[in-house]
């Protein structure tokens, strides 16, 4: 009996002796598990906090980057709000540009009057250095034909537009030229001005304009397009460029004219309607310079000459020109004493650009200070055209300077800006484009007449 149970229980432990596995069996496979559970829930929480790390790392010290430009007071001057709207491509930047803007950004420009005699220039210059130029003219004076050549290009663009309506646009710039600017002109349509101040007082502007003759409309032109062109500065954040002109100072009782200098105009006289319209509109630029913040920029234009000058627009050197070319008499008005500056148009462009890229708000006189009386003038004329041209004298218009010539050692010192181009340089060349405009219209004309 007892070896019986002796015998039973060995049996038992040697069957349990042998349904035991050694533990050193189980380590590849915990091995393998390990591994999968890695692969399967924890790869996915590395791969999260290594890119977290790198933007981390590589974003965070750009912004701080920027900020730090942003901050300088050269970037804020250069950069505006997120306002820009993208030129389409890179634009190849190309040509001369004023001192001190080499390696610049191309900018968006708005040329306002830019098919007219200096605006065109002024176009040519700013497509030549690489800028997208969005040109607004009513063709009152301007011309299609000045601007032509830039048609189809793709930073071009002619908007017919009158700036005494609103109009919205995407900017960094705005030269404001449009307003005309000769004798002719002006005095054909002269109070476009002072209905600017009756609209602010509540009256219906576009019921009292049909009260108005058409000479009314000049003084419009002058303050409520300026208002406009300054409403849409402030609107996109753009710098703003006012044309204004030597006929602020009048009839001067200081000679040279310096910038400092308040003028002596007669308020009432036929030529008021330009002589108080840009003086007011020189008013309203420093009023949104001071109330609003305004970045503007302020020239007063002296007498200005060049090819694409309107022919008959009744200013001395077009008249001179347009009368030796056509054998008439030279008109000199007065005793011919009267004295007036004239600058090539090539040089008050330059003078525009410096201004506008330039840190100084103006004003500024622009033109040659070399000094010549009518009769001097119509001498010069003469040797460029034709010695036998006569002069005829004639009574001697209302109001009209005796003495004229700017005082620029202001923008001699701060823009680094001077003329450069004589009368005697730039008369022929103004000869020879108004050579080809009469003689080819004269040519037009006679081939409708046998048609």
């Amino acid at each position: 009996m007892s070896s019986e149970l002796i015998h039973r229980t060995q049996t038992r432990e040697s069957s349990h002796r042998t349904s035991y596995s050694p533990p050193a069996s189980s380590t590849p496979q915990k091995s393998i598990n390990r591994i999968g559970y890695m692969l399967r829930d924890r790869l996915p929480f590395l791969l999260v906090g290594v890119a977290l790390a790198t933007l981390f790392f590589h974003v965070l010290p750009s912004r701080s980057i920027l900020a730090t430009a942003r901050d300088s007071p050269l970037e804020t001057q250069l950069t505006l709000p997120t306002r820009r709207v993208l030129m389409e491509g890179p634009i190849e930047k190309k040509g001369r540009a004023p001192v001190g803007v080499k390696g610049r950004k191309p900018k968006r420009i708005l040329v306002t009057g830019g098919a007219g005699f200096v605006g065109s220039h002024l176009v040519d210059r700013l497509m030549e250095r690489g800028d997208s130029v969005i040109v607004v003219d009513n063709f009152f004076t301007g011309r299609k034909e000045n601007v032509l050549h830039h048609m189809g290009n793709p930073n071009f663009e002619l908007i017919r537009h009158d700036v005494v309506e609103p109009i919205l646009l995407e900017v960094d710039q705005i030269y404001h030229l449009a307003c005309p600017a000769s004798p002719v002109h002006y005095k054909f349509n002269p109070v476009k001005t002072i209905i600017s101040f009756i609209v602010h007082d509540g009256l219906d502007c576009l019921k009292l304009e049909s009260l108005i003759p058409m000479w009314f409309l000049e003084h419009k032109t002058n303050v409520v397009g300026t208002l406009n062109m300054l409403g849409l500065a402030k609107r996109v954040g753009a710098r703003f460029l006012l044309t204004s002109t030597s006929e602020v100072y009048g009839d001067p009782l200081q000679h040279p004219q310096s910038e400092t200098y308040w003028g002596n105009v007669n308020p009432i006289g036929v030529r008021s309607c330009y002589d108080e319209g840009k003086r007011t509109a020189e008013t309203l630029a420093m009023d949104y310079h001071r109330g609003a913040g305004i970045e503007v920029r302020i020239a007063r234009i002296f007498n200005t000459y060049g090819p694409r000058m309107c022919i008959d627009d009744g200013r001395v050197v077009s008249n001179f020109v347009a009368q030796a070319l056509r054998k008439e008499p030279l008109t000199v008005y007065g005793d011919g004493k009267q004295t007036r500056s004239f600058q090539y148009v090539s040089d008050l462009v330059e003078g525009l650009m410096r201004l506008m890229e330039g840190d100084h708000v103006g004003p500024f006189n622009l033109g040659n200070p070399g000094e010549f009386t009518m009769l001097e003038l119509a001498q010069v004329v003469q040797e460029t055209i034709d010695p036998n041209a006569k002069i005829e004298f004639r009574p001697n218009t209302e109001d009209d300077p005796h003495k004229r010539k700017p005082d620029i050692s202001k923008a001699k010192e701060l823009l680094g800006w001077q003329p450069s181009v004589s009368l005697r340089d730039g008369l022929p060349l103004m000869v020879s484009d108004f050579r080809q405009r009469l003689f080819a219209d004269a040519k037009l004309n006679a081939g409708k007449s046998v048609a």
